[in-house]
């Protein structure tokens, strides 16, 4: 069982930066994959970036590609997800999630467990 909790969100002005935090309880908190998604009003869940156990390697979604950044230090059980350069677009609920699978996947049926989501909200 891994229980998830993000921080971090707030409101920034385009262009601006912000970093969310994932952290994780459990011991086996290094052997997930770890994924951020959001979720904009009135739309679908979409993939954001995936890192995987390790951290060696990433994926991010064509949209976000260039401006954020995942990372994770296993030590601290955290994952997170730098922002920069943010757009109004960006606005969303951000949620961290937890895989166990190790084949590269931005589908939300591929992980197991889910925070409860963290706001950012981008103004123009």
């Amino acid at each position: 069982q891994v229980q998830l909790v993000e921080s971090g969100g707030g409101l920034v002005q385009a262009g601006g930066s912000l970093r969310l935090s994932c952290a994780a309880s459990g011991r086996t908190f290094s052997s997930y994959a770890m994924g951020w998604f959001r979720q904009a009003p009135g739309k679908e869940r979409e993939f954001v970036a995936r890192i995987s156990w390790s951290g060696r390697s990433t994926y991010y979604a064509d949209s976000v590609k260039g401006r954020f950044t995942i990372s994770r230090d296993n030590a601290k059980n955290t994952v997170y997800l730098q922002m920069n350069s943010l757009k109004p677009e960006d606005t969303a609920v951000y949620y961290c999630a937890a895989s166990s699978t190790s084949v590269v996947v931005t589908t939300i049926s591929a992980y197991n467990y889910w925070g409860q989501g963290t706001q950012v909200t981008v103004s123009s």
